[in-house]
């Protein structure tokens, strides 16, 4: 059995976790820079995301952002109270996390809406082609995987990066002001409550998974996980690349990188 994981330094310093841990993170750190990098947050803040790819993000995202709590719930499913140290901590988490989420899709609406993608669209049609990958891979790891690889795929990996992105877009001044004064509030509000600034899911979700793993999971288990931080990335980037694949500025703002 492993020898059982309990965090005694600050929350939201890496410093405070198992070296396996920091480890597997500094692996997957060049793929999270990946979706960081990606061109669609530059297009969004710069305002030349055009039509087409505006309404390919919020129809492409949206399945993820409805089902986010149905993958905590399948999470859930796998705890089992007085099991161990990590299944209480992850069923605290969850149960209370579940309930936070229940307001972010009709957020996510008014953002969609703001940006002139109607909740019908949302509502009615289906996720472009191409761009359902994040949310399919999500509902299988936390359905079929591990109570780890479930959570560090989703809670830590794709709340993590997704709190970084929100921040980039919240903290341009130019897509804020883009949005009509009566509506900004009540339009940006999904991004605000996503910016990372002083979030701490991706940490406390990180805590879970290390108290699940303990300080010495076996070499196998930790590139599993790792391979499931990279799918989670990978996953966003597809997605990413798929809602700009007919964008008119991609291919000048490409030329203007190179």
């Amino acid at each position: 059995m492993n020898k059982h994981f309990e965090r005694t330094g600050p929350l939201t310093e890496l410093s405070s976790y198992p070296q396996w841990a920091q480890d597997m993170i500094a692996d997957c750190e060049s793929t999270k820079a990946r979706v960081l990098d990606h061109e669609i947050w530059k297009l969004m803040m710069d305002l030349r995301l055009d039509e087409e790819s505006t309404a390919n993000f919020m129809l492409g995202l949206w399945p993820f952002i409805e089902r986010f709590p149905s993958f905590m719930a399948l999470s859930l499913l796998k705890t089992r109270y007085g099991r161990s140290p990590g299944d209480n901590l992850a069923r605290r988490w969850l149960v209370r996390n579940i309930r936070v989420e229940q307001n972010h899709a009709e957020y996510w609406i008014h953002w969609s809406e703001g940006a002139g993608v109607p909740r019908e669209r949302l509502l009615g049609e289906a996720a472009p082609h191409g761009t359902d990958g994040l949310s399919r891979w999500c509902e299988d790891i936390c359905a079929r995987g591990s109570l780890a690889a479930g959570i560090v795929a989703t809670n830590y990996a794709i709340e993590g990066v997704t709190g970084e992105w929100s921040q980039m877009i919240y903290d341009s001044t130019k897509y804020r002001e883009s949005f009509d004064p009566s509506i900004r509030t009540s339009a940006l509000k999904w991004l605000h409550l996503h910016a990372a600034y002083d979030d701490t899911h991706p940490w406390e979700a990180l805590e879970i998974v290390c108290t699940l793993m303990g300080m010495d999971p076996s070499a196998d288990d930790v590139a599993h996980l790792a391979e499931c931080i990279k799918r989670s990335y990978t996953s966003m980037i597809l997605l990413g690349d798929r809602c700009i694949q007919n964008c008119p500025d991609r291919l000048l703002l490409s030329e203007a990188a190179a």
